[in-house]
């Protein structure tokens, strides 16, 4: 359990995690979350590349897979 914790510290993958089940929560539909979270991860992964930084698919994986929690949510509830 820490070395998971410490992954998620590691370059702020637990940000990337909760904006993307924010910005999935709040299109209150299962599968506008889904769209609207791989419309984020990859808007975040482009400012990070021309900001000069290389394309994370962790952090990118990271925001889609909080967005699909959130779309799991939406259809649970």
């Amino acid at each position: 359990m820490k070395k998971i914790i410490e992954f998620l510290k590691n370059s702020n993958h637990y940000k990337h995690l909760i904006g993307g089940f924010i910005v999935s929560w709040l299109t209150a539909s299962p599968y506008a979350g889904i769209y609207a979270a791989v419309v984020a991860a990859t808007c975040l992964e482009l400012k990070d590349r021309l900001y000069g930084n290389k394309f994370d698919l962790i952090d990118w994986l990271f925001t889609v897979a909080g967005g699909a929690i959130a779309a799991i949510i939406w259809l649970i509830i």
